[in-house]
């Protein structure tokens, strides 16, 4: 019996998420076709030049901007932001340094704070318990 491999592919939007671009943003025929996953490792591996664009300049989709803006995808949304932002939306917001950013980057902070803590203690019961 012989092995053959079916081609993974997998839908535009999907690929767009794991290439961090808002798909909207895309060119058409990235938009309507299937990408495989060879095309999506030849993407991330040599990005074209409209990809490198997309990741300069946006527009970013929420999980890129709220990364940037080290916040959560919530936090940006309680801000009022649920649109994809490009970058220099992102660098003018940073700038500003509205209540609601300082607040949501403060939340974030002891969000990592938080999981840092569990990560030790539950490291630590594991050393005593193994």
């Amino acid at each position: 019996m012989t092995s053959h491999q079916n081609t993974q592919t997998m839908k535009p939007a999907t690929a767009a998420k794991k290439l961090g671009v808002y798909l909207e943003a895309t060119p058409a025929d990235f938009q309507e076709g299937v990408v495989s996953r060879a095309e999506l490792n030849a993407l991330q591996a040599d990005p074209p030049q409209w990809l490198q664009d997309l990741r300069r300049n946006g527009p970013h989709p929420r999980p890129v901007v709220a990364s940037r803006l080290g916040v959560s995808i919530a936090g940006l949304a309680r801000g009022g932001f649920t649109e994809p932002l490009t970058t220099e939306q992102i660098d003018a917001l940073r700038q500003e340094r509205p209540e609601w950013l300082e607040r949501e980057q403060a939340t974030q902070a002891e969000v990592r704070k938080e999981a840092e803590r569990i990560k030790q203690r539950d490291a630590e019961r594991a050393k005593h318990t193994g």
